[in-house]
């Protein structure tokens, strides 16, 4: 009779969005290896809806999830310890060999808290990242995550350096690369043929009456989403006031976030931007039609760090609206560059990109679409 070896059962955790856009690439390549790997999909529920989740569950071709705590938005505390308390649930009827966190949201640091807890290994996909500012959430979140985990997947050379530096061992440490561009390099080419967003077309009626339209040549993206952007009025005030400015000189796209359009809508800044005929609000969008708007700009205003990544992949200006950034790689040679958060610092360096006066910036090492395999290559080598 022949014995049929065991196989090692990993669960791979998202909550956000951005989580998608990395594990996606990663299930995909275990999945090669369905007879070494059992691999559940557990999704948290941190967000959940059709614009924040599900949209991009289709784009990514993720089958849906093996689990979802349907754990919703909270403060901080609440929302990890709800993760905590519903994945252990989770975790003792379905226990895993392994579990697999990334990137720096809420979901990251519970679900590898709950594993580590009850001795089970975890990985931290994104490893080494620093802002070395400990006000943003998520700077707390990568710290914990990292003194906790056994295997620290980095994605750029800065991380290996801010890990030693906290004590960790040379051996946990594993330079793979960026994830996120992964599941840019894998649909690149769904991205580059698919159509231009509804909202590029404009109409104007002509001397006879009749409508006509035009695609928009140029335009600039914009993504806020951070608290310290769009919490308080300050805040909101000096980036839309930016923003206004700025669309007269070019049309400004803007899907906006839930949390930045409730925000917008409750201090009174809906009429300003809603009047303006250059500023063009959307929805949140799903993963393509994202990076087809992303990829053609003319350069793109976020906080957002996914954004920065994906700009410096495509060679797009990106100027970020925040105080600091866990990705200086972007910085250094990359096409990011933080702005000051001041009206008319971000009125001024828009205004130098529009006027052509652009950074050049080269990809990364190992930002080559080739992250999960090397990644899932650690795997197997160590017989997990």
């Amino acid at each position: 009779m022949v014995k049929l070896m065991k196989k090692y059962k990993i669960h791979l955790i998202v909550g956000a969005r951005p989580n998608f856009m990395k594990m996606a690439p990663l299930y995909k390549e275990f999945m090669k290896y369905d007879t070494l790997f059992e691999v559940k999909l557990i999704h948290t529920g941190q967000h959940y809806d059709e614009k924040m989740s599900k949209l991009f569950f289709n784009d990514l071709k993720l089958p849906l999830p093996d689990a979802f705590l349907d754990v919703g938005s909270a403060s901080h505390a609440k929302q990890t310890a709800k993760i905590m308390e519903k994945y252990e649930e989770y975790f003792l009827i379905d226990t895993p060999d392994h579990v697999i966190v990334c990137g720096d949201v809420n979901s990251t640091i519970a679900c590898a808290l709950v594993a580590v807890k009850l001795n089970i290994p975890v990985s931290h996909v994104e490893a080494g990242l620093r802002s070395y500012d400990r006000k943003m959430p998520e700077e707390i979140n990568r710290i914990l995550t990292d003194a906790i985990s056994d295997f620290l997947f980095i994605p750029s050379l800065d991380a290996h350096d801010n890990l030693l530096a906290e004590g960790i061992k040379e051996e946990k440490i594993h330079f793979v690369g960026n994830i996120m561009i992964d599941s840019l390099v894998n649909n690149l080419d769904k991205i580059k043929s698919y159509p231009p967003h509804p909202s590029l077309c404009w109409e104007w009626e002509g001397g006879n009456g009749e409508l006509n339209s035009k695609l928009r040549n140029e335009y600039a993206l914009v993504t806020l989403h951070r608290p310290s952007n769009v919490d308080t009025y300050d805040g909101l005030n000096i980036i839309l006031k930016a923003i206004i400015e700025i669309a007269k000189d070019i049309d400004i796209v803007f899907p906006i976030h839930p949390r930045t359009q409730k925000n917008i809508e409750k201090l009174g800044f809906t009429p300003l931007l809603s009047e303006n005929k250059n500023i063009i609000l959307l929805e949140p969008l799903g993963y393509l039609d994202f990076m087809k708007l992303e990829m053609n700009a003319k350069f793109v205003l976020t906080d957002s760090g996914g954004v920065q990544e994906e700009t410096t992949y495509f060679g797009i200006p990106c100027l970020t609206l925040r105080e600091n950034t866990e990705r200086p790689v972007t910085i250094d040679i990359g096409t990011n560059k933080l702005v000051e958060l001041k009206t008319e610092s971000i009125i001024k360096e828009a205004r130098e990109i529009i006027a052509g006066n652009i950074k050049k910036g080269v990809i990364p090492p190992l930002w080559d679409g080739k992250t999960a395999e090397r990644i899932v290559k650690v795997f197997k080598d160590k017989k997990l």
